[in-house]
């Protein structure tokens, strides 16, 4: 089981085994560890929903991407996977871990995402923070994207990736070191509507590598990205309200440690910051001020 960060405490009161335990792997084009006649697979008490395949509109026609879903949704937690990327040519396929919504709030819905942006040999990942509420990801896309190129190479190893999302404050944890807190500022900038956990593996070859100059190549196909020690310390809409989500320092918030790894990370491995862009409109993302 995949350790909550250093200062993390679990979720109280949460509903029994809400936690879950799982290894796959997927790649853009097939699932085919999978038998047809067996596309749910349940780990402890929560399943994990496998789609066998989902068609999706690829530069070179169509193709086929893959993921999972939760099959019940959350309205706080902690999620958290490890995680080991393609070396190689991956530009314009992106690798994802997150939280939405989308299926039952189409065109209004939030999201919380941890991104892997393909990229080219001799050249690091991009890993892509973002947050959407209430359909800022939806038409007028208003992202609130940090990004950042790792100090290790995601491809050799298994590495840890986490949301902390709870009722104050969302934190993103790199093998347990937070790499962004986004805090509740209002309720017009937080996601508060449950959420289910997804992960995907899709061509974004239209922006996900040098603002959509590096597209997906089918010549280095097979995709895949491989998932492991998954951790959910969560809790459900319906569990009852005695069950809070996990907190970073015992009491919410980091702690002091925990903020100079921050710090750290932002300063040495950030590559970019939506409030810090001029070319943003910074009156569509008040949360920046």
């Amino acid at each position: 089981m995949l350790n909550p960060p250093l200062g993390i405490t679990q979720a109280t009161g949460s509903d029994p085994g809400a936690s879950t335990k799982c290894s796959i792997t997927f790649g853009v084009l097939s699932i085919n560890q999978f038998p047809e006649t067996n596309p749910q697979s349940q780990y402890g008490s929560i399943e994990i929903q496998y789609f066998r395949s989902f068609d999706t509109l690829l530069h070179y026609g169509a193709r086929k991407g893959s993921g999972f879903k939760s099959n019940r949704p959350f309205r706080n937690g902690y999620f958290g996977a490890s995680i080991k990327l393609q070396s190689g040519y991956t530009a314009g396929v992106i690798t994802a871990f997150y939280l939405s919504n989308n299926q039952v709030h189409p065109g209004y819905h939030d999201e919380v995402d941890i991104e892997f942006l393909g990229t080219t040999p001799g050249r690091p990942y991009t890993l892509q923070t973002n947050v959407y509420v209430r359909g800022s990801g939806d038409g007028r896309i208003i992202g609130r994207e940090m990004k950042f190129h790792l100090w290790f190479d995601p491809t050799a190893a298994f590495h840890n990736y986490a949301i902390l999302w709870n009722q104050n404050e969302i934190i993103f944890f790199v093998d347990d070191i937070p790499i962004r807190r986004y805090p509740r500022k209002s309720v017009g900038t937080f996601p508060l509507r449950p959420m289910w956990l997804y992960a995907s593996i899709w061509d974004a070859s239209s922006w996900a590598t040098d603002d959509g100059r590096s597209k997906a190549d089918y010549r280095y196909q097979p995709f895949v990205a491989q998932f492991t020690r998954f951790a959910v310390r969560a809790c459900s809409p319906s569990s009852p309200p005695r069950c809070h989500a996990p907190g970073a320092g015992g009491r919410g918030g980091l702690t002091g440690s925990q903020f100079a790894a921050m710090r750290w990370a932002q300063a040495h491995y950030m590559v970019y910051n939506y409030c810090r862009d001029p070319k943003r409109d910074h009156s569509l993302t008040p949360e920046c001020f």
